[in-house]
This record gives structure tokens, C-alpha cells and sequence, in this order.
């Protein structure tokens, strides 16, 4: 994450079983590092319309820190006493 903050990237997350709606969202790719790693190499991608969600923004907010926050706070609103 501190990474990712320093260089202002994103960290993209797909949901499991959703590979060939990501598949289909890459209009070209290109290898731009490590070339001799194959598949493991450092891709550039052209995409459109990828189903992917923001896991970690480039302030490095972490879905998986302020998700459960915020579900929490929603589901304590909800929460009804039964006496």
C-alpha cells in the first residue's frame, strides 16, 4: 500500500469466476518488463469496460480496511433488539 501511495497507482480486484468478462475487457497488451519471465512478466494493458473494483486507491484507501467499516456501521443501524 505504501507503494502504492508513493507512485500513485491502483491495485484493481476482480471478482473469482470473472476471468473471461477481464479477458474480453484487454484490446491489447504489451510486455514492458522482464520479458524472460513469460506470463510472469510486466504487461501494459489496453482495456475497456473491465469489471474490476478499486482495491486500493492511489491514497492508498484499502477496500478490505474500509468495506468491513462501513458494513459494520450499516448493519449496526439495522440491528433491531428482540426482547
Amino acid at each position: 500500500i505504501d507503494a502504492i501511495k508513493e507512485f500513485g497507482a491502483t491495485y484493481l480486484m476482480a471478482v473469482g469466476g470473472a476471468a473471461y468478462l477481464v479477458a474480453q475487457a484487454i484490446k491489447k497488451s504489451e510486455v514492458v518488463g522482464f520479458p524472460e519471465l513469460g506470463m510472469e512478466a510486466i504487461y501494459e494493458f489496453t482495456i475497456e469496460d473491465m469489471p474490476v473494483t478499486v482495491a486500493v486507491d492511489v491514497r492508498g484507501e484499502s477496500v478490505h480496511k474500509i468495506g468491513p467499516q462501513i458494513w459494520k456501521a450499516k448493519i449496526e443501524e439495522q440491528t433491531i433488539e428482540i426482547v
